[in-house]
């Protein structure tokens, strides 16, 4: 479906995309994640037509993208701030795309009806935008989106000004929404969770690079570099491969490595060593507390080591 090749973008000195190769087939949700300035935003514009590469090709179905205007892509983009017009009640907002492609207005309303209805929304036609609460505004913004069918959804952090169980909740019901219409999408955020969750692919991106592009799971399992391992959320990152809290050994015959932290825990704690290695940090266990609990103070020691056959390495991605 949609296909970049050595997409590349200057603003300036200052280089946002450097041949960037992506593919996306049908169906599938890819998630643009990574720090903020890294180029996702411009990626997402570039793909609307909002922004024209400097270098490379952007295709979808096979066309080149260079000289479709943005209204004759058939794309629908969804912003962060939702981009809803205020003079319009509901039924306006999500009538207004269908209204644009030249549906006649008892049709449009129809269809945007069903869509409302869809998305929980149904009874709330007439209600302004500006009288909705976040996560409603969020479902009219998507029911926009949606009701004109679009052969591809883009959507910029679209859940970032929720608050967390709201997001979650939206979240699940965005994916639901994905899959029972098999439309393909792509995703900014830079939030690990959000990605993981709603996208098939992540491509994560880093001062205009793609470090690695794959599923959540093999991202998990095989990161591509430390950077990327540490943002993604691991600890224990050493240049070889990443140490999960398994891998590492207490007690007699591991190598002694001094405390520099320590965190109080429910039932536990949070111990960060200085190893020969690099620095580690473990969970102790109430119980693992107890027999430990000679030297475990800053500036003490614990004896642990690594049981390197149990370390994730780095992929070649």
């Amino acid at each position: 479906m949609l296909q970049l090749q050595a997409v590349s973008k200057r603003f300036g000195d200052r280089q946002v995309a450097r041949g960037l190769n992506l593919q996306l087939g049908q169906g599938e949700v890819l998630a643009l994640l990574g720090p903020s300035g890294g180029g996702k935003s411009t990626l997402l514009k570039m793909i609307a037509g909002l922004e024209a590469p400097d270098e490379g090709r952007i295709l979808f179905a096979g066309q080149d993208l260079a000289t479709v205007p943005v209204e004759q892509r058939g794309f629908a983009l969804m912003f962060q701030d939702f981009a809803l017009f205020p003079h319009l009640d509901v039924l306006g907002n999500v009538c207004f795309g269908l209204r644009e492609r030249g549906m006649a207005r008892p049709a449009a309303q129809q269809q945007a009806r069903a869509c409302l209805q869809q998305l929980g929304l149904g009874g709330m036609e007439a209600r302004k935008v500006w009288t909705l609460s976040g996560g409603e505004q969020q479902r009219v913004a998507l029911a926009r989106a949606l009701v004109t069918i679009p052969r591809l959804l883009l959507l910029d952090e679209p859940f970032s000004s929720l608050d967390a169980d709201l997001r979650r909740q939206l979240q699940q019901e965005f994916r639901q929404q994905l899959q029972g219409t098999a439309m393909p999408a792509v995703l900014v955020t830079h939030d690990r969770e959000e990605a993981f969750a709603l996208a098939d692919r992540v491509a994560v991106l880093k001062d205009g690079v793609i470090v690695q592009c794959a599923s959540p799971a093999q991202l998990l399992a095989a990161p591509a570099t430390p950077w990327l391992a540490r943002f993604i959320g691991y600890e224990n990152v050493l240049e070889d491969g990443v140490v999960p809290e398994q891998a590492l050994q207490l007690g007699q015959g591991q190598p002694v490595a001094e405390v520099r932290r320590i965190i109080q825990l429910a039932d536990g704690v949070r111990v960060t060593v200085a190893s020969s290695a690099g620095e580690l940090t473990l969970t102790l266990s109430a119980r693992e507390l107890q027999q430990h609990a000679a030297n475990l103070q800053v500036g003490g020691t614990l004896a642990v080591g690594i049981d390197r056959s149990a370390m994730l390495a780095y992929s070649a991605a």
